[in-house]
């Protein structure tokens, strides 16, 4: 540097703003992970375009741990921070997240909605642990805050008695809760990476927390479509971004358009021309379409959206979704596509039904014992029944109700290739591994044995055999709601 003094700021100045800025590979969902290219260029029109909408400034503070390999990060973290100048906190370690979110107090938040799904069962599990009188008052001033809360939020009008008991619950239990989950000044909060529940959406709604949903993928730098502030529908993304354009194929595909769009697939000009086409819309493998004031709403995946066998459509990731509500369900799998009914495979939230299990007196010896207790799975029916109470109501899905279901004997897991790393189910690859289990759940059997091979932390391989038990769950007719 002594010799050559000027030699950073000339490196500098050769950069152009269409140079490739990072590579973020894809999550594998459907094939193998793809090297995304993203400009400079794309990574700034992202940034502004987010800031601008929601008002950033250098006032604001977020907490960074998501992976720096995420887009999210480099987005929310990385690419704003510049733009708008707020202040970046970083966690001590991934086991201090909570605490160092409740010593910052973020005022901007972001985390996919499996975070949100994990907080949520926390809580609950907090509250069993309660005394009769803090339990009976949660869940009382929760009906408060589920029937206005999200409107008070909004800015809508609600009557003087439910504003009254909403301010009570929120000196008594929303404020305090806001507190524990470390959200006690968030601003603004998005969740994204894939859909998550409309219930789950609204709770964080309706106790006071500002949370939206926006859509968008690596190869758009997470940057589609965005919630404007009361304008929030439960089931819609929001509408398109600034400088985003946004359309529905004929098949029902969003293509998007925009100078926030990657460059290409590292070393796969094959896989780049496949997904941009000749006017330059990026094809997003996603089924949508936009509603009569203008939002996004996804459905599901293009490829997997299907019909029932009476014509009917059905969309496994909106059903599995109304199901991971619930705390006990961490994970599920649909299958109806081209059937007579729908059935799924349920994997249990060992926390959350260890905890009622104990609670309980009853015993068990792990995770396979525990699915397979016959508690168990009155608890997960009636988990299930109420998802199907909800389902009926929807015209569009009244037919995707879950007939019967089964109790995985192991948790879907990366390491067996079940998931891929941020947690997405390969659904064809699940269907293939348990086709033995498929088979039966559309047949009359009451139970099926199994045996899997699975991989442990430490490297080791091994086999989990059982004999699963499979249940049928009541379904309800379309468009009658049910008492509560």
């Amino acid at each position: 540097m002594a010799k050559q003094p000027e030699f950073m700021v000339r490196e500098i100045e050769q950069g152009k703003a269409g140079d490739m800025a990072i590579m973020l590979y894809t999550s594998g969902t459907t094939g193998k992970p793809k090297g995304v290219c993203i400009t400079h260029d794309a990574l700034i029109n992202a940034a502004r375009g987010g800031c601008g909408f929601d008002r950033l400034t250098a006032d604001d503070e977020i907490l960074s741990y998501l992976p720096m390999a995420w887009v999210g990060d480099n987005l929310f973290s990385y690419a704003q921070s510049l733009m708008s100048g707020f202040t970046v906190n970083c966690p001590e370690s991934g086991e201090t997240v909570m605490t160092d979110m409740r010593e910052i107090g973020p005022t901007y938040y972001f985390a996919p909605p499996r975070v949100f799904e994990n907080l949520l069962t926390q809580v609950m599990i907090r509250i069993e642990d309660a005394g009769a009188i803090k339990r009976g008052m949660f869940h009382y001033f929760m009906d408060v805050a589920r029937r206005c809360g999200a409107e008070i939020l909004d800015g809508k009008p609600v009557a003087s008695a439910e504003r009254w008991l909403y301010a009570l619950g929120n000196v008594l239990v929303y404020g305090p809760l806001r507190n524990v989950l470390g959200m006690s000044r968030v601003r603004v909060a998005y969740t994204a990476g894939a859909a998550i529940g409309p219930d789950l959406f609204r709770f964080y709604r309706s106790i006071g927390i500002n949370l939206k949903q926006l859509y968008g993928s690596t190869e758009t730098c997470a940057y589609v479509c965005l919630q404007k502030d009361g304008e929030i529908k439960l089931d819609t993304v929001g509408v398109p971004a600034p400088g985003v354009e946004v359309k529905i194929a004929d098949s029902g595909e969003v293509l998007v358009k925009s100078a926030a769009m990657f460059k290409e697939y590292y070393k796969r000009p094959d896989a780049t021309a496949e997904t941009i086409d000749a006017k330059g819309y990026f094809h997003t493998g996603d089924a949508g379409f936009f509603d009569a004031d203008g939002q996004l709403k996804i459905i599901d995946r293009a490829k997997d959206v299907g019909k029932m066998a009476n014509g009917a459509l059905f969309a496994p990731n909106y059903i599995e979704n109304k199901l991971k509500f619930f705390s006990h369900i961490r994970e599920a799998v649909a299958f109806g596509h081209g059937r007579e009914m729908v059935c799924a495979f349920i994997n249990i939230d060992i926390g959350a039904v260890g905890n009622w299990a104990e609670r309980r007196n009853i015993p068990y010896s792990g995770y396979t014992d525990l699915a397979q207790k016959d508690e168990v799975y009155a608890l997960v029916r009636e988990c299930v029944e109420k998802a199907n109470a909800e389902l009926a109501l929807d015209p569009a899905l009244c037919d995707s109700q879950v007939h019967r279901f089964l109790i995985l004997h192991k948790e879907l897991d990366p390491d067996d290739d079940e998931l891929t790393r941020t947690r997405k189910v390969r659904r064809g690859f699940v269907a293939e591994k348990y086709s033995v289990l498929i088979d039966a759940l559309y047949s009359d059997k009451a139970s099926q044995f199994i045996e899997t091979q699975v991989k442990f932390e430490d490297g080791r391989s091994g086999k989990v055999a059982a004999d699963l038990k499979i249940c049928d769950s009541k379904t309800f007719s379309a468009g009658v709601k049910q008492a509560a």
